[in-house]
């Protein structure tokens, strides 16, 4: 089963204008130079090893998310009371999920967050050609929900002095220009989508930090080395929780149609690294042995992180169901 744009489909102005967008925004001038964030201190741990927790999705997916925290520890080990939490989703474009976050998954950990104390911003950027994020967060529904739960919504690039460039030191980025709103966040937590990607091979956690960077710089981030450079952008800074969902995904193509499965599957972990890697055995399982390795650690963009010690020590990492 092949699944695509078959809802909020782009008009050709829209893609006029999207193309605009990828041809001629340009990073701001003025920007700040910054050290990347210190790394995490990742509380989940067993026999020394990272935990992956992975759990069968029911009915109630508010049951299961708190099922596949559960299996990491308390909640009190990742959050404190006040703190401010930034959340990241994937909205690079209109399309359905899984090609984007899934609305009721990402209010489902949002209402978790508040529940805890937190106090909640999402944001992201879209890709190129369909820009301006906010028509694609007006399309999925994504203000309305912002709205609903009294968090704070950013769409990037709407906002010109929120941006920092921070210095990577990478063999292939040495600057990149982040939003300033999530370098100065308490916390920080993934929503990737699992899905093969038709110019990376995989698309998870480690792609997901692409949506961070300024539009005006990703056109030479496609240039050459695509997979090294989306796995250097992790060195700005590193989430503090990853929850992915994995109940639906792309076994080919990707990132916004593609071959569909569903093995029906939530991950979460402290690790970036770990879960990227328990997320293209999930895909090999399901099919997607022609689009990926059959070891994550051969995938360039994995094989890199690790080389900048961004996940445990060759990759290796506890799995608990």
């Amino acid at each position: 089963m092949t699944t695509g744009k078959d809802q909020n489909m782009t008009s050709f102005s829209e893609k006029i204008t999207g193309i605009y967008h990828f041809l001629t925004d340009r990073t701001p001038g003025d920007t700040s130079l910054v050290n990347p964030r210190p790394r995490p201190v990742n509380p989940w741990h067993r026999e020394g090893k990272p935990v992956v927790a992975r759990v069968t999705a029911g009915d109630d997916l508010r049951e299961s998310v708190r099922n596949a925290f559960s299996l990491l520890g308390e909640p009190q080990q990742f959050i404190t009371k006040g703190e401010t939490v930034f959340v990241k989703p994937n909205f690079n474009s209109p399309d359905p999920y899984p090609a984007s976050t899934d609305m009721e998954f990402l209010r489902t950990v949002v209402e978790w967050l508040l529940e805890a104390g937190a106090r909640v911003t999402i944001g992201d950027s879209s890709g190129g050609v369909w820009r301006p994020t906010r028509n694609v967060l007006s399309k999925l529904g994504v203000y309305d929900l912002a709205k609903k739960l009294g968090v704070e919504l950013i769409a990037f690039e709407d906002n010109p002095r929120d941006w920092v460039r921070v210095k990577i030191g990478g063999d292939y980025l040495k600057l990149a220009t982040m939003p300033r709103s999530t370098y100065q966040a308490d916390k920080i937590v993934y929503l990737p989508c699992a899905k093969t990607h038709s110019l990376s091979q995989f698309s998870g956690t480690l792609k997901l930090v692409v949506g961070f960077m300024h539009p005006g710089e990703r056109r030479a981030l496609h240039l050459r080395h695509l997979q090294q450079k989306v796995a250097e952008l992790n060195l700005c800074w590193q989430p503090d929780l990853v929850i992915m969902d994995g109940r639906k995904v792309f076994v080919a193509g990707g990132p916004e149609k593609g071959q569909l499965a569903e093995p029906g599957v939530l991950l979460a972990s402290g690790d970036a690294v770990a879960t990227d890697m328990e997320a293209v055995k999930m895909l090999l399982e399901y099919g997607a042995e022609k689009s990926l390795p059959a070891d994550p650690r051969q995938l360039p963009q994995i094989a890199t992180a690790l080389k900048h010690g961004l996940g445990a020590p060759d990759g290796d990492y506890l799995l608990v169901e």
